[in-house]
């Protein structure tokens, strides 16, 4: 079983505070700044912590429906969280499951943003480059277009 890690890093002139305070609200967020990618969330089971289990409906821009995810970890004092994408058509048949870990770093007066996104393929198959590339520039325009959203609404975060 091959696996596959797509990294996405960037500085934020906001503090980590901030950003992590805005991305708690990511599934509210999310469908009104790219709508065409994020149609809907909606908890399935649990209250919003640790195991609990979602899902995500895409929007009509992208080749997907639906997938299920599971919150894996989430601490507020690393500015950290992670959760499991692991059934839904976003895993191409080829995957067993997509992780992915947000980490959110104080930098100066701002912050850094990671995220890091682990692939576990069912086998040798992997998602091809170009695939891998497109994802990674959906994160970054997803994170910039929050972003502006949270520097344009001050008062909700």
């Amino acid at each position: 079983m091959a696996t596959v890690t797509n990294e996405i890093e960037i500085a934020s002139s906001f503090p980590a505070e901030k950003v992590f305070k805005v991305f708690k609200d990511f599934e509210n967020i999310a469908p009104k700044v790219n709508p065409a990618v994020f149609k809907s969330f909606e908890t399935l089971e649990g209250n919003g912590g640790v195991g609990t289990i979602k899902l995500f409906t895409f929007g009509d821009a992208v080749p997907f429906t639906h997938t299920k995810y599971k919150v894996d970890a989430f601490d507020e004092s690393s500015f950290s969280y992670s959760y499991t994408f692991f059934e839904g058509d976003n895993l191409m048949g080829i995957l067993d499951s997509i992780t992915q870990h947000v980490k959110i770093t104080p930098s100066g007066e701002g912050s850094i943003y990671k995220q890091t996104i682990i692939y576990k393929c069912k086998g040798d198959e992997k998602p091809s480059e170009e695939t891998l590339k497109a994802e990674k520039e959906l994160y970054e325009q997803t994170y910039k277009a929050i972003e502006a959203y949270a520097a344009t609404n001050p008062e909700l975060y």
